[in-house]
């Protein structure tokens, strides 16, 4: 596996953006990091503005107070360090499974990132911290649940913090240590928080970012791997390509879905399977799971399209409170921790992947129809004796109705907080961490769809698809042969699932979240 090196502080173009690409490898957990040297200068003045507050005794938020409601509180200048890491401590209240490794490590790469653009307040120290954690693979276990999405994600990176002060635990190559042997296997002592730095670790939107960011690529995958089953769904049925052609499309003037126009045109071009029907064939038109697939799947890429850009400029964002301008040395309070983007933009994913899913299992149904598809009743040899795919296609309809379900936007709910010092909250965390279930049980409906349609196009032999989709074919054939009797569904269905997941489909289809 090749391994990038990522610096953040900087970049290429001097602009210090992550880009969609270095986010994905983030999230794969293929590259290491580092802090550019360009960064340590604005680090360092912040730091140097917030010491010169607590010399100054100046009262401001964050660094000589209480937190939320206690915010009116002045605490001694003696007890600040014992102010942050109590802070830490108090705030890892979360609850649930850990997140998943991957997860985290996108978490602690998107703080480090927010934190080396120098309007935090903290020490260099903190930052390298955190990115030795990220490179040595250490991860802190995180609750999945406990943050409302506003005053940032406070209880899970306060999870993420107690490793840096040597409390909580963390997973290193599959084993579950304590803080303190992370840090030292990391090769680092604990740290002891300066003012405003725990702060700083806990405010801030990287969790939901990195839920929405991770739950993103799966509907990639999902794009990718459902636009092959459609293809080859359409094959199977002995559907037409009419419905792609380029003017349908540009007299609608939506360009996500000309662009899954013309993927369908070249998916299918060449099939000596369309070619034996374009004449004598007496239906008028295709169900709809057929012939809208542009503007389904299209309005899903839109969709996607513009998490893309939200997501991306989030996770390059600077969502801690206060912050800290050091060249007028004022320190000014906000509300930049308010994950409403993250918010809207996850919820609109969740009904992305909901429609990919719905679709899909939409044309199962309608390859088991033997009226419709005119293929064997639920594409088996021996109808009757054996069922088929009877009771696979309902397996993505009861994930298709859990899907519906999971969908409801989650941004348009609010609980206050804190006694209502925070009266309104984004609820991004659960809207993004919603999408990784949803991305599962779509994996699952694709995965059936793809079993299906190759077992459709077997029926069609020796007539052969188009290149590409006997290209498809080949990939499923090599893991899960033709049904020519009832066996085992399951592990058909998880088999199919690993190459959704793997994204085998990816070199087939060039679908790209960015608009041209």
């Amino acid at each position: 596996m090749t391994v990038q090196n990522i610096t953040i502080g900087t970049a290429a173009s001097g602009d210090g953006i992550l880009a969609l690409d270095e986010l994905r490898a983030l999230a794969n957990n293929t590259c290491q990091l580092s802090l550019a040297l360009s960064a340590h200068a604005p680090v360092e003045a912040a730091a140097n503005t917030v010491d010169e507050i607590v010399r100054s005794q100046r009262t401001v938020y964050g660094i000589n107070t209480g937190f939320g409601k206690l915010a009116t509180k002045r605490i001694p200048e003696d007890q600040l360090r014992a102010l942050q890491r109590a802070l830490v401590l108090s705030h890892a209240a979360g609850t649930g499974e850990p997140l998943d490794d991957a997860t985290v490590g996108l978490i602690l790469a998107l703080k480090a990132n927010a934190l080396a653009k120098g309007y935090s307040g903290v020490r260099v120290e903190v930052i390298e911290a955190l990115i030795a954690l990220y490179n040595a693979g250490i991860r802190p276990l995180v609750p999945a649940k406990g943050s409302v999405g506003a005053s940032g994600d406070l209880a899970p990176l306060a999870h993420l913090s107690l490793v840096l002060i040597g409390e909580g635990q963390a997973r290193v190559d599959g084993e579950v240590v304590s803080g303190l042997e992370a840090m030292r296997r990391a090769g680092l002592e604990p740290l002891e928080l300066g003012p405003k730095e725990g702060l700083a670790l806990l405010n801030g939107t990287q969790v939901s970012t990195a839920l929405a960011l991770v739950g993103l690529f799966a509907a990639e995958r999902l794009l990718h791997a459902a636009t092959i089953a459609g293809a080859m769904s359409l094959d199977a049925a002995m559907g037409s390509d009419d419905p792609f052609d380029p003017r349908i499309h540009a007299i609608r003037g939506h360009q996500a879905q000309s662009d899954v126009a013309q993927i369908f045109r070249d998916l299918l071009t060449g099939s000596a399977i369309r070619s034996s029907h374009v004449t004598g064939d007496d239906r008028v038109q295709d169900p709809y799971c057929l012939r809208c697939q542009p503007q389904v799947m299209g309005a899903c890429l839109e969709q996607m399209r513009f998490a893309t850009t939200w997501l991306g400029v989030e996770a390059n964002a600077v969502s801690d409170n206060p912050l800290v301008f050091a060249e007028t040395g004022q320190v000014l309070s906000g509300g930049n921790f308010h994950a409403e983007p993250v918010a809207l933009a996850a919820d609109g994913l969740a009904l992305a992947i909901a429609e990919i899913g719905a679709l899909s299992e939409r044309r199962t149904a309608m390859l088991t129809d033997a009226s419709i598809s005119l293929l064997p009743p639920f594409l088996t040899p021996d109808a009757g004796v054996n069922s088929g795919f009877m009771i696979a296609q309902v397996t993505a309809a009861a994930l298709a109705s859990e899907n519906k379900q999971l969908a409801v936007p989650a941004s348009t709910d609010s609980l206050p907080t804190s006694a209502n010092q925070e009266d309104h909250v984004s609820m991004a965390t659960r809207a993004a961490y919603r999408l990784g279930e949803m991305a599962r049980n779509t994996e699952t409906i694709v995965a059936i769809e793809l079993l299906a349609a190759a077992q459709g196009i077997d029926f069609r032999r020796p007539l052969t698809s188009s290149e590409p989709i006997e290209r498809a074919q080949s990939l499923i054939r090599a893991k899960v042969p033709f049904r020519d009797a009832d066996r085992e569904m399951a592990p058909d269905i998880t088999t199919a699932m690993d190459l959704v997941k793997s994204n085998a489909f990816a070199g087939l289809v060039t679908l790209s979240l960015v608009s041209e």
